[in-house]
């Protein structure tokens, strides 16, 4: 497929040297080294220079942390995950996953900063615009304007999710200037992102040249989940009824769902139907800056020329969550909670050598677990059967289970797989930000506020049907296990009934995405949801998750970094309650 790689360079000086002495008519006029000028930076090319800069920080560069995967801040402090690996690698991430988390952790910082750097960078961007060369159209303009605030509104809401309430910084706003000193985060988030979206939405094409830009339905997309969070259910409805029955991508597919679950994790897929909006990977290009670094650490471990990545352990599906794929006679999921009592949990190789005999898991399954978790004796991928503790670095700290989604296959090495740095786990796969499942699952979500239960109904059962047809097989053409899955065919008439099942829905859907810690502090349900994860994990890996538990009023936010209360005044960047 027609795809957009971003060729990125350290910083957006570098990153144009070459636009910027191509173009010089004299070289007695070239700028200094490392200099452009003005007239350059405000031409069509400069200014999509500019704008690439401003896309190539939507993954976070090199400040991990700031990934839109939030794989730790979504998944890890959701229960999807713990952190896995040795206790004392990458120990920042410790007291995240126990909620003892304090404003001087490190890696707080990280999100921070480079969130704040795509922010800085789309800014640059629209200062730019206001001196653009007669040669820019006003609609070339506009174009241009309406990517960068929706790229911007994106890292505000990234950091709205973990921090709440943080300084709005305006292209107008210089920097070094008292106007800049006395900036706070005293105002609500939400208002000003919701308008950046709706700007974008209605300024927008809704088709692109390049692929990898943004177009009008993500603008919508994004906008309805930010009205869902603002419980603003009336006017989510209507953007999300839109996007639903008109949205395309930015390359002109109707959004849709893709058949068969996996296919969708797969590189040679990519901005494929379900792909709202996704930020784009390429390997093979000489250098790892155009590859996804999401989950460079979050592979099986020591796995050899015989599985993928070969490193370093992170990220664990935890037990909670396996469980959560228990289905009853019907194929449908356990809403009461009872999979985690001892009849119901998916049987483990905990505690097993690779050697010593092990039998899967004999009952009902919903085949997402498969395309999301490795577990021993079930196909991992096309690389071989997952063969339990030899692909995991510590069970004690970890549990038995290995990550899968958007990990590489075998056949994929490469091509969407990167050799050119310390790992061979950085890869050429889009990362999906929104992806359509994600869509239907929140206007199910409210459709369910509004009482329209049998609507919510339809929509859950899109994904289920999916799912439905989903089914793992091993080479011989046999189910890799016992997957009973269905619909929802009883007629829903019960809100609160209707409400667990889109919510828990969303936890099976899209599991190890980064979205449940998120989902769980808006609904409000996160103390009960994460306390009732702990009695299992915390009792299963007592040492690094027992005795964890959520404290209401204080983890639904992340400490603002010390570093940055100091730096702007405790009375100026007011720190969140509890820390």
């Amino acid at each position: 497929m027609k795809r957009f790689k971003i060729q990125i360079a350290a910083t957006l000086t570098a990153g144009m040297m070459l636009f910027a002495t191509s173009c010089a008519d004299d070289f007695l006029e070239v700028p200094a080294v490392g200099q452009l000028s003005e007239a350059q930076l405000t031409s069509l090319e400069g200014l999509n220079a500019a704008l690439i800069s401003a896309y190539s920080q939507v993954n976070g560069r090199f400040q991990r942390m700031a990934s839109p995967s939030n794989w730790v801040w979504g998944s890890i402090r959701g229960g999807d995950a713990n952190k896995g690996t040795d206790p004392g690698d990458f120990s920042t991430i410790n007291p995240i996953q126990r909620f003892e988390t304090d404003p001087t952790v490190n890696i707080l910082e990280e999100n921070w900063n480079g969130n704040y750097e795509g922010i800085a960078r789309n800014n640059s961007v629209l200062r730019l615009l206001d001196k653009k060369q007669e040669s820019v159209s006003d609609a070339q303009a506009l174009g241009i304007e309406a990517q960068a605030r929706f790229l911007r509104a994106h890292h505000y809401f990234q950091l709205y999710r973990n921090f709440n309430k943080v300084p709005i910084l305006d292209k107008d706003v210089d920097y070094g200037t008292e106007e800049f000193a006395n900036l706070t985060n005293n105002q609500e988030m939400l208002p000003y992102i919701e308008a950046e979206f709706r700007f974008a939405a209605e300024n927008l094409p809704a088709t692109q040249p390049q692929v990898g830009r943004v177009n009008s339905w993500a603008a919508k997309a994004y906008l309805a989940k930010v009205l869902l969070y603002a419980k603003k259910y009336a006017e989510a409805k209507q953007v999300f009824d839109d996007v639903i029955a008109n949205g395309v991508t930015s390359n002109g597919l109707k959004y849709g769902l893709v058949p068969y679950y996996d296919d969708m994790f797969r590189g040679a897929n990519d901005n494929h139907q379900e792909s709202v909006w996704a930020y784009q990977s390429a390997a093979g290009t000489g250098s790892v800056n155009n590859a996804n670094p999401e989950f460079d650490l979050n592979f099986p471990y020591n796995t050899g020329p015989a599985g993928p990545g070969n490193c370093c352990g992170f990220f664990q599906p935890s037990f909670t969550f396996v469980n959560s794929f228990r289905t009853n006679e019907q194929g449908l999921p356990l809403l009461d909670g009872s999979y985690n009592q001892p009849a119901n949990r998916v049987m483990s190789d905990m505690g097993l050598e690779t050697n010593q005999p092990f039998t899967p898991d004999a009952g009902r399954l919903d085949p997402r677990l498969d395309h999301t978790v490795g577990r021993r004796g079930i196909p991992y991928l096309d690389w071989q059967d997952h063969p339990g503790q030899a692909w995991i670095r510590n069970q004690p700290n970890g549990g038995p289970y290995s990550p899968k989604k958007y990990v590489y296959e075998r056949s994929e090495q490469g091509s969407f797989q990167d050799n050119s740095s310390w790992t061979p786990g950085y890869t050429g796969i889009n990362f999906m930000i929104i992806r359509f499942a994600d869509v239907l699952l929140m206007a199910a979500e409210v459709e369910v506020e509004l009482g329209n239960l049998e609507a919510a109904r339809a929509l859950v059962n899109q994904v289920r049907t999916r799912a439905k047809n989903s089914v793992l097989l091993r080479d011989n053409g046999n189910p890799a296990a016992n997957y009973v899955v269905d619909t929802y065919n009883a007629a829903w008439t019960d809100a609160n009934v209707a409400r667990d099942a889109v919510r828990f829905e969303r936890k099976l859907e899209l599991g190890m995405e980064g979205h449940r810690f998120y989902d769980l502090a808006r609904w409000g349900t996160a103390k009960a949801e994460l306390d009732f994860y702990f009695a299992l994990d915390g009792q299963l890996l007592a040492d690094p998750l027992g005795g964890s538990s959520f404290t209401v009023g204080r983890d639904e936010w992340l400490p603002l970094p010390q570093n940055q209360v100091d730096l702007m005044g405790a009375d100026k960047l007011i720190q969140n309650p509890g820390y």
